[in-house]
């Protein structure tokens, strides 16, 4: 039995998000939070949301072993990016890029 959770928009790169992904890729769902808890970041404090919701979608089915859960995956696709102009010297402007991720978990029942 499979469970998902998306977010879409987040304002993180996905680059950066991907970094703290691909260390909860593959880990029981307990694991999995701890590490996200603790991770010093932004992007992990958006993972951690998802995956937590990935885990409220899946007490909602019937007959899943929650604890049992294994992170399956995790895709961290680029979303829209904001654009912005910093002034420089001599009447220049300087592009600024804020971009965002859509963030897609995946959770899996695995074996204890």
């Amino acid at each position: 039995m499979e469970s998902k959770a998306v977010a879409k928009y987040q304002r993180v790169s996905p680059r950066k998000t991907r970094l703290v992904a691909r260390n909860v890729q593959g880990l029981v769902i307990e694991e999995a939070i701890n590490i996200l808890r603790y991770t010093p970041n932004k992007p992990a404090g958006v993972l951690y949301g998802v995956v937590k919701s990935a885990l409220a979608n899946a007490s909602q089915l019937g007959g899943v072993n929650v604890d049992a859960m294994v992170v399956k995956e995790i895709v961290v696709n680029e979303g829209p990016s904001w654009k912005r102009f910093m002034p420089r010297a001599q009447g220049r402007a300087g592009r600024i890029r804020k971009r965002t991720s859509h963030i897609t978990v995946i959770l899996a029942e695995g074996q204890e």
